[in-house]
Formats: structure tokens, sequence, C-alpha cells
């Protein structure tokens, strides 16, 4: 779990400017898929290709039919999943972490200035350090959302290309070196199906919150927009307003 670590704080950052939806997305990132990978998933899949014993002494053979089988590994596979649907949050915090160090200097700029007429008022953060997100910010949280939702879908669509949902316990090879169709047989196939379908599981779930959370954004949007015009339309109309007075 060492190798994760890193990773794992900087999620953490990115907890307080994100939706709750997204904070429940990180929560099963972090959890069901990061912690069972690093404490249960290595240890199942250490003997993937020790324990594979095929009908042939054939020097290579085994090697080969393994390749052909596997051409990345599912853990191997796993991790670079993990790590790529992480990007585009990761590519969020640091968008975060430039307004908020922009916003502050313009707060520092603003106390020395005893007039502040004509002088940009910080529009993200409040005095605490508190991410609205709304403008620039809600677009690229929504970009990293939907650019979530494409690589997730990307890879599940690849691990069903490559391996399947179920580990097959045996497998026929007739690449060279092997002299024939040899047949090699996988150590603990059920086992491996439970992860399998495990992780298949996480993942769908993932991509159902990145979903549900883009239909929060949308609305999210929309009712701040429709909460604006109400507030402006108000204003407009108040007593002793040049619009209420030609009405």
């Amino acid at each position: 779990m060492g190798e994760w670590g890193f990773l794992s704080k900087l999620l953490d950052k990115v907890q307080s400017h994100s939706t709750v939806i997204g904070k429940v997305w990180m929560t099963v990132l972090f959890v069901f898929r990061i912690m069972v990978l690093g404490a249960g998933a290595e240890k199942v899949w250490g003997d993937e290709q020790s324990k594979m014993v095929c009908n042939t002494k054939q020097p290579g053979c085994t090697n080969v039919c393994y390749d052909h089988a596997f051409p990345i590994s599912h853990i191997r596979f796993w991790t670079l999943q993990i790590i790529f649907v992480a990007t585009p949050t990761l590519m969020y915090l640091g968008h975060v972490l430039h307004v908020i160090q922009k916003e502050r200097k313009l707060r520092e700029h603003l106390k020395s200035q005893a007039e502040r007429q004509g002088v940009k008022l910080p529009k993200y953060t409040d005095d605490k350090g508190k991410v609205d997100i709304k403008g620039e910010l809600l677009a690229s949280y929504m970009t990293s959302v939907v650019v979530k939702i494409l690589l997730e879908s990307a890879f599940i669509a690849g691990q069903y290309y490559l391996y399947g949902f179920v580990m097959v316990p045996k497998i026929e090879c007739t690449r060279y070196p092997c002299p024939y169709t040899v047949e090699c047989f996988m150590s603990r196939p059920t086992e491996k199906t439970v992860f399998i379908i495990f992780m298949l599981i996480v993942s769908c779930v993932s991509l159902l919150l990145n979903v549900i959370e883009i239909f929060y954004l949308i609305g999210y949007r929309s009712k701040k927009h429709h909460a604006k015009m109400t507030l402006k339309q108000r204003h407009l109309y108040l007593p002793g307003t040049e619009e209420s007075s030609k009405a």
C-alpha cells in the first residue's frame, strides 16, 4: 500500500473541493479499488504465471502461452486503470490550487489598498479559502468528470476485449515453440473470477457515480442560474428603480 500513499494524499486534497457525489466516488476509488488491489488482489495473482501448468516440457512454450492469454496481467491493467481514471481529478485539483493561490494574492493586495474601487474582487473563494464551484472551475470539474466517464468505459471495454470477465481454467495454445496444440491450466480460476467480477462491479459503480454527478452538476448550474435571474428581476422591480417607475 506504500506505493499508493502519494496518490491517496492528492485525492484527499480534492475532497474539500468536490461535490458530495465526487466525495463518494473518491471513497469508492480508495477503499474498494486501491485498498483491495493492494491488500488482496496482488496475492491472488502472485502465482499467475509460475503456477500455470502446461502438458508439455518444451522450453519457452509456457511463457508463450501465458503471453498469448494475458497480453497484460490483470494487476497491471487495474493499476493503469486507477491511475488513468484518477488523472482528470488530479488535473482539476491543480486548477483549484492555482485559483486559490491567485485569489489569495488578490486578497493580500486588497488589504494593502485603501481604495478598492476598480479592483477585481475574488470570485471563487471566500475569506476562509473555501472554493465555490462555478464559472471556469465548474467547467473544469465537469470536463474532468466527462473524461473519467470516457476512460472508465474504455477500460471496461478493454478488459472484456483482452480477457473477458471470467478466468477460463484451461487455455489452448498453438504458438511456436509449442510442438502441438498445448493445453495449459490456470491456478485458482474460481477465486480469480470472483476478483475480476468484483473489480468490474466497482468499475461500473464508479461509472454510474460519474454519470449521476454530471446530471447533478447540470441541475446545480441550472438552479443557480434560475436563482440569479430571479434575484435580478426582483432588483429591477424594486420601488424607486427606473424600471418600477415605468411600470
